[in-house]
């Protein structure tokens, strides 16, 4: 058998090994001038909005609803057909979740539902980019606006896209980016929130930095000392550190290059599978320009597992992606029931994620198409 083929992998350069390499040679290791360098650098790439780097893309998704003042009696609506952390985090600051069903055949979160779903208790509405394919975010802003709530995109799939060529980061009031090895670019861990309201960003870096209070003339006690800091609100360390943030900023500087690669990958899949009987290959919105981090190929007849034990026994690693997220036993234990959202639960029953990053080569893309073409005979 030849080597395993994962699904994802980082794409890491000397250059990239050298920017980290000089920090750790610096004064800085956490919370000094590269971070402020990545915020920065994140920003051309959202149509200039302003960038608070966080741990992780759950940590931004956690600091994004706490941004937005997210509490008991709130509800946050959002999509099923995504990781856990997007509904997880809306939960943990004791928000009721309420899952909107997906378009079938984009997996992103549908407007009409998104419509149905929200109540004047609804404080966020978060639409999901999945598999790098831009929500309909001028719809979904018209939903949140007559709820009175705010927008959220959950970008972890998507940065370096657009739609209506508008950047992904710039459409919504507040979009959360994953900086984790397998996606569009890597911090090894790390995430963003970015949001247009300067009143946004300083509740999301005053969260992800325990809440202090460092400015005197805020400050309650102000005469303490020079060392002196409160806390007003609660918050936690989320803080990127510098040496992590000199990879991202590094790793930018390639986006587009990754962006086009992945696009090549994803069309040469299209060619070579979009005639295979028994699998629908994605499909593309003429407004959106995706920045591909999935290749979700739909295999029909209720076959998907069996093409997965296929494909991973030929060493070649698919995933899944996702579980409906209230199919977990935790929200089974709140409540929710199998059902929900029958569209979400059948792109969940069809869908194989087949390897996708930047440094696979046209040989191991035609391994994956020749050995799905072979389990269909086609």
């Amino acid at each position: 058998m030849s080597d395993f083929l994962p699904y994802g992998r980082q794409s890491v350069s000397d250059d990239d090994i050298a920017a980290v390499a000089e920090v750790l040679r610096g004064d800085w290791l956490t919370t000094g001038p590269a971070v402020t360098r990545f915020e920065s650098d994140l920003a051309e790439h959202t149509g200039g909005t302003p960038a608070v780097a966080v741990t992780s893309g759950t940590a931004a998704l956690h600091v994004a609803y706490a941004a937005a003042g997210v509490g008991p009696g709130d509800e946050v609506v959002t999509t099923p057909l995504t990781f856990v952390a997007t509904a997880a985090t809306a939960a943990l600051h004791g928000a009721e979740v309420v899952f909107a069903d997906v378009e079938p055949d984009t997996g992103n979160l549908d407007p009409t539902a998104a419509q149905a779903a929200v109540t004047d208790r609804t404080k966020v509405l978060a639409a999901v980019d999945y598999a790098g394919h831009p929500a309909e975010l001028d719809r979904l802003r018209e939903v949140a606006d007559s709820a009175g709530a705010l927008l959220l995109e959950d970008a972890a799939h998507s940065i370096g896209g657009s739609w209506r060529g508008r950047p992904v980061g710039s459409l919504a009031d507040l979009t959360t980016f994953s900086f984790f090895a397998t996606k569009n670019l890597t911090t090894a861990e790390g995430g963003a929130v970015v949001s247009p309201s300067a009143e946004l960003v300083e509740r999301a870096r005053a969260f992800r930095n325990h809440g202090l209070v460092r400015d005197r003339d805020r400050q309650r006690y102000p005469d303490e000392g020079a060392w002196h800091q409160e806390v007003h609100a609660f918050g936690l360390n989320y803080r990127l550190p510098d040496v992590l943030c000199a990879l991202g900023s590094s790793q930018l500087r390639r986006l587009h290059a990754f962006k086009q690669r992945r696009a090549e990958i994803h069309a040469r899949y299209d060619e070579g599978l979009r005639d295979v009987p028994g699998v629908l290959t994605p499909v593309r919105r003429p407004e959106a320009d995706p920045m591909w981090h999935l290749y979700p190929l739909r295999v029909l007849d209720g076959r998907r597992r069996a093409l997965f034990d296929h494909l991973r026994a030929h060493g070649i690693g698919v995933q899944v992606n996702y579980i409906p997220a209230y199919w977990h036993p935790v929200f089974e234990d709140l409540g929710y029931s199998r059902g929900l959202c029958p569209n979400a639960e059948a792109y969940y029953a069809q869908e194989l994620s087949l390897p996708l990053f930047a440094d696979l080569d046209d040989a191991d893309v035609d391994r994956v198409i020749d050995t799905v073409r072979s389990f269909f005979g086609a």
